[in-house]
Formats: structure tokens, sequence, C-alpha cells
């Protein structure tokens, strides 16, 4: 493992949340903090709690992750992309640096930028509401275990795209949806039988309601069950990367 490579476009990678520190890190936040405001307001009138837990304090495991996964995709997505819209992407590739180097430096840097954002939220929701994490190592597992896998899956899509609309088409249309409708600001329990059952396809529901059960010791889905779909979307996620380092799809071309 070359870690002069490795740590060289891993300080690159952080540099660049420095130069914009607004959209990387003051933007999510601020809208993190809006939807505190909005969904605490006027439905948390209307709905006082959700198993036991008041609901400003029910939608923050929602809210936290939705930022987690909207950032690992945009960082990693960006971040992979935009060499290969320059053309640098072929310096990096005929240099002394492997494939598992380029992968590890740019994953880990979004996925640590993920967990910054992640963590000045987690900060942020004790301003609006009263939070317990009943067991913070699996809290950590969750964050990190998703962070890392989003950051694959948002390499994946930046290696994918040919277009900076491509970049946004599939966490516009797809990964912000599936969060929405995955349990972020409800418990599934509360649908009719019919769409839990549906509701259960989407694997977002997977990561939200594990992360909850770290707060508050309850969960829509088995915590045993949320963790195997994590490990399962990761492990597709890194025969994916690996297929495309092997054949060089969209990279040698």
């Amino acid at each position: 493992m070359n870690f002069h490579a490795v740590a060289a476009i891993y300080r690159f990678e952080m540099a660049r949340t420095g130069r914009t520190l607004l959209q990387s890190i003051v933007s999510p936040v601020i809208s993190t903090s809006l939807y505190f405001i909005v969904f605490g307001a006027a439905i948390g009138s209307r709905i006082t709690e959700i198993d036991g837990v008041s609901y400003g304090a029910f939608i923050v495991p929602g809210l936290i992750m939705l930022s987690l996964l909207t950032q690992s995709l945009s960082n990693a997505s960006f971040g992979i992309y935009f060499p290969r819209f320059t053309g640098t992407i072929y310096e990096l590739l005929s240099a002394p640096v492997s494939y598992l180097e380029i992968v590890v430096s740019y994953v880990g840097a979004a996925a640590t930028k993920s967990l910054i954002v992640g963590a000045i939220i987690l900060a942020t929701a004790g301003f609006f509401v009263p939070l317990r994490i009943e067991h913070p190592v699996f809290m950590l597992l969750f964050l990190i275990l998703t962070a890392i896998t989003f950051s694959l899956f948002g390499f994946i899509i930046g290696i994918w795209a040919d277009s900076f609309e491509k970049l946004q088409l599939v966490p516009l249309l797809i990964i912000t949806p599936l969060t929405f409708l995955g349990g972020s600001f409800y418990s599934i329990h509360m649908l009719p039988p019919f769409w839990q059952k549906v509701t259960l396809l989407n694997p977002v529901v997977y990561l939200v309601s594990g992360f909850r059960w770290s707060f508050y010791g309850q969960a829509d889905v088995n915590v045993g069950v949320s963790l195997f779909m994590t490990f399962l979307f990761l492990a597709i996620c890194l025969a994916i990367v690996g297929w495309i380092f092997k054949t060089g799809y969209r990279l040698k071309s």
C-alpha cells in the first residue's frame, strides 16, 4: 500500500471542502435545521409521540441519514468525475498508484466529509430536541458503514456519468425519494399492511431503522437484518468497483 499516494489524494480532496465550505458544510446543516423547524413545529404539534419518543426526536436519525446519504453520494461522485472531466484521471492512472489506493483515497475522503456533516447535524439536533443514544457503538458502526457504502456508490456514479446532468440524476430522482419513503419521518408500522410490505423493498428502510434503533432501542426492522442488508449493499458496491477497474469501464476511453 502506497500510503504517501493515498495521503496525497486524500488531503487534496479534503482541501476542496475548505474551498467550498458553504456548499459542503453550512448548506446541509441549514437545510437540516429547517427540517427541524418545519416538521417539528407543523407536524410535531399534531403527532406528539411515536413509540414513546417525541416526534422531534424521532426524526433526528432519519434526518442525519438523509444528509449522510446525499453528502456521501455527491462528494464521492464529484470527486472522481471531475478528474475524468478535466482529463487528469489519465495522469492518475499512469502513476504508480494501484486501483485499491485510488478507491481508498477518494472514498475515504468522501466518507470523512459526510461523517463530519453528520456529526455537526447531530450536535445541532441537540439544540432543538432532547436526544438519547442507547447504543453509541452501533450508532458509530451504522454511520461509518453507511458513509463508506454510499461513498462507494457515489464513486460508481461518478465513473458512470458522462455529464453533470447524469451526475445529479441518481441522487435527485432515486436516492432522495427512497430516503423520504424509507421511514425517515414516520414509522412504517403506521402504514397499511400492504404498503408495509412494499416499503420493505426499499433498502433505505433498513439503514434508517437500524440507525434509529441505536438511538432509542426501537426499530421497524430487526437490527440484525439491517446490518446484514448494509453489509450486502457494501459487498455489491465493492464488486462493481472491482469490475470497473478490471474492465476499465469509462476509464480507458
